[in-house]
This record gives structure tokens, sequence and C-alpha cells, in this order.
């Protein structure tokens, strides 16, 4: 390997390093001033190399561009630090929420309230203040709602490269002896309270 070569490697694996948000080939090549079929194949060569040497990072293609990330075999270590500094899960509500505008999107928050049957304002916020939706503009109907979409942020998460690798719903129906069960269960709840 050329002396060229292992700078642009060098420089390359350094951007991805401070990134703190997916990098596209076309912006690595703006910032090197190199052809982006060159970056494509150094990029490339980066994600062998790391899979070959088993490292506790990888490269990976998510939400349009290119990011480091640790390693999942290496989750559970991770995990331990992690929770220890950040006390800030998301809620049941907050992923119920997220989850209906991943599926859902543009949705106004009236419309995520009329499927989990409670207000959601709270937990919209939070999901903006935690950069995992963002607005998308306005519904074009009396008094203009606001509509949610995910986030660059989400689909980093989540490891996604685009919302076409949103699990399918179909997948998530219960089938008709669960269904029963859950009723059963809210009907029990009811009577309860």
């Amino acid at each position: 390997m050329s002396d060229t070569n292992v700078r642009l490697r060098g420089i390359v694996e350094s951007l991805l390093f401070v990134s703190d948000q997916p990098l596209s080939v076309e912006k690595i090549s703006e910032i090197v001033e190199v052809d982006g079929e060159e970056i494509k194949k150094v990029l490339e060569d980066l994600e062998n190399e790391y899979k070959r040497a088993d490292r506790g990072y990888q490269l990976r293609e998510v939400a349009g561009g290119f990011r480091m990330n640790s390693h999942p075999a290496y989750s559970p270590y991770i995990e331990k630090l992690l929770i220890s500094f950040d006390h800030r899960r998301l809620t049941q509500a907050a992923l119920e929420t997220l989850s209906i505008i991943a599926y859902k999107q543009p949705v106004t928050k009236a419309d995520i309230g009329a499927i989990r049957g409670v207000n959601s304002d709270g937990v919209i916020n939070t999901l903006l203040n935690r950069d995992l939706i963002k607005e998308e503009g306005k519904q074009d109907t009396p008094g203009q709602p606001i509509l949610y979409g995910t986030s660059t942020r989400f689909m980093e998460s989540f490891g996604m490269r685009s919302l076409a690798e949103l699990p399918p719903l179909d997948e998530f129906n219960p089938d008709e002896d669960i269904r029963r069960q859950i009723e059963d269960n809210l009907r029990t709840q009811a009577v309860v309270e």
C-alpha cells in the first residue's frame, strides 16, 4: 500500500472517528478532495480490515452515511458503562409514541393521541429534546398542526440505513388466542379499578 493510500485511509478514519453523525461518501470526498469512488474503496477496505481484526468497533452504513460503531459482541459491557452514566432511558410511553411516529410519519400530535388514547405532548417534547424525532412541516388543514417524523439520530440509534428497514407491522399482530388473553386481562383490570 502506497504512502498516499495509507494517509488517505488515516484521514478518512479520523473523520469518521470525530464525527457525531454519519458521513456520506460525498461529504468525505468534498472534505478530502478525492474522487468518491476512491473514498468508497477506502471505506470498504476499512470495513473489511475491522472485521478481519475482530476489533471492538466496526464501520457501518447508517442513515445515508458511514459511522464508527462499537462491535455488537461487546454490547453487554458497553451497556454497563452507559447505564452508569445515562439514566435517561426511554419510558414505555416514549417507545410507543416513537413507534407510532416511525410507522405513520408524518403524523400530528392529535393522530398520535388518537392511537395511544392519551395526550402525548410531554412524550413528544422528550423525543424532540433527545433528537429522535423532528418537525416535518405543517399539515394543510385548519389550525395547521405540526407534522412529526423520525430523525437521523433515530436511524443511527436503531442501526438502520433507511425507514425501509423497519420490521413489517404484521409481524407484531397477535394471533386470536393472544388477542383474547389481552382483552380478558383488560376486562379484569377494569373490574379491579
